[in-house]
């Protein structure tokens, strides 16, 4: 009886951490709903009270492991969710760790569009893949992300 009772605790206990991962990390979805979100206020509020509201850790434009970041068309970043020690410098060469351009790619979406790359996954700490969700407006690609 005691090996089926451990079995059944070991197993619910897998259960219950596979859960609460699942919680942790945001859907490509999510991901997509988030960029046209911020897209749609970038427009509406202008890139000098967007910008700083993107930046802000604790504000709305993140979400578990989303945030928002946003480049302009020569590959400057201008605003970045988790990283503002990005901001202002030009991330036009930027690779992931297979060498795929993923500030290029980026800019290469004239309209909306995903892009797909790999990327360390803060949670796991494993380089896993990725893809983002992006939308031109004017001359800024605004960027959400979120792994598979």
């Amino acid at each position: 009886m005691k090996p089926i009772l451990s079995s059944l605790l070991f197993a619910a206990a897998l259960f219950s951490a596979t859960a609460v991962y699942a919680v942790g990390e945001a859907t490509p979805d999510e991901a997509k709903a988030m960029a046209i979100k911020a897209a749609e206020y970038l427009k509406v509020v202008g890139p000098d009270k967007a910008f700083p509201e993107f930046d802000a850790k604790d504000g709305p434009w993140h979400d578990r492991d989303l945030y928002v970041y946003v480049l302009d068309d020569t590959g400057v970043m201008l605003a970045h969710g988790t990283n503002p020690g990005l901001i202002g410098k030009s991330l036009l060469e930027f690779k992931d760790v297979d060498g795929k351009p993923i500030t290029q790619d980026a800019l290469a979406v004239k309209d909306i569009g995903w892009i797909n790359f790999k990327w360390q996954n803060p949670l796991t700490k494993a380089v896993e893949p990725k893809v983002a969700y992006i939308v031109r407006v004017g001359e800024y690609a605004v960027v959400v992300g979120a792994y598979k």
